[in-house]
């Protein structure tokens, strides 16, 4: 696997601005406007940040929400869970396990088996096609 920046500049040069503000600064893109929030193609999620697999395409519903939903990450040690109290609100906020990126947040109304819904920011994901590359590669990789 490969070494991950060390540094807050290293991330900026990894990363395109938009990936870089929701991922490391902890920000959300707007509803409704993500490459992956309607996207049906087979495939596995991984990390932007760092290319860990986080979700697969089987786990992936149309919530409604304007976000890509997941009811399950591809195993529990994928993503870890933080309480964040952030807007006034009381949520669970998702990281990438491996580099502690901010993917989303996960809620208790997603459907069975898990009734889990890990809302997660498409500027988050790279999505690595049944047979393909990665749609939303950042620029350096």
């Amino acid at each position: 696997m490969e070494s991950l920046p060390q540094n807050d500049e290293d991330w900026r040069a990894r990363l395109s601005p938009e990936q870089y503000r929701i991922t490391r600064q902890g920000g959300t893109e707007p509803a409704f406007t993500g490459i992956y929030h309607d996207c049906k193609d087979a495939g596995l999620y991984r990390c932007v940040c760092c290319n860990a697999p986080l979700f697969t395409s089987t786990s992936k519903y149309d919530s409604g929400s304007g976000w890509p939903s997941f009811w399950q990450p591809v195993s529990e040690d994928a993503v870890t869970r933080h309480e964040d109290t952030s807007h006034g609100m009381r949520r669970i906020e998702v990281r990438c396990a491996r580099c502690e990126a901010h993917l989303g947040h996960v809620f208790p109304d997603g459907p069975a088996p898990t009734g889990f819904r890990y809302c997660i920011n498409s500027a988050a994901l790279d999505l690595e096609r049944d047979g393909e590359g990665p749609l939303n590669k950042s620029p350096d990789r």
